[in-house]
């Protein structure tokens, strides 16, 4: 069975979830391309990187999500800030499993294949069945950033799209998750959740 990224879900609202995810590691591809092509583009690369395309040749399982999002900037001086981009490149990962940390995963060996830590997060996730398009993903992102809104929160950084089947799954099954991280504003909303 597939190893799914793990959190721990804060509180429920009535488009989505407030969770806790806790650091991980991903394995992301930038690459240049239609929101709707970007997944399969990166796909044949980061596959590659998990079947043994790394030092030392080792196989690494298969995860969900695998996620998209715009390209992060990341300053020197402060790494947990992000800044998005907005020049047709989106960066596709794989989240690789609980067990490895950037000392013990395997090393890359093509140079399109980064390691990135991901810190801990607080994070709205909306959950949604359909096609993997970009106005469905649009829809759902309005829809979350609406929410998140009204239940106090402030979005930070780039919205990602999480799929979580494989193409041969129909489309009418498929889960999908939009989600954002989120700082909450507690002078707008004292009673929400710590954050």
């Amino acid at each position: 069975m597939t190893e799914k990224q793990s959190y721990e879900i804060v509180r429920s609202y009535d488009e989505f979830e407030l969770r806790r995810y806790a650091p991980h590691l991903v394995a992301e591809v930038v690459v240049r391309a239609p929101f709707e092509e970007a997944g399969n583009r990166a796909f044949r690369t980061l596959f590659g990187y998990i079947s043994g395309a790394n030092q030392p040749k080792q196989k690494v399982s298969m995860t969900a999500p695998v996620t998209q999002r715009r390209p992060e900037k990341i300053p020197m001086t402060e790494p947990v800030e992000l800044r998005e981009t907005d020049d047709g490149e989106y960066a596709v990962a794989f989240v690789l499993p609980s067990s490895f940390t950037l000392d013990t995963a395997p090393e890359p060996t093509s140079p399109d294949v980064q390691l990135h830590e991901r810190p801990a997060s607080l994070s709205a996730a909306r959950r949604y069945r359909g096609k993997w398009t970009q106005e469905s993903f649009d829809e759902h992102r309005q829809a979350l950033q609406r929410a998140v809104t009204a239940a106090g929160f402030t979005p930070v950084g780039p919205t990602r799209w999480d799929r979580f089947d494989p193409p041969f799954m129909p489309w009418f099954l498929r889960r999908n998750e939009v989600v954002q991280d989120v700082e909450h504003d507690v002078d707008a909303h004292p009673a929400a959740p710590d954050g």
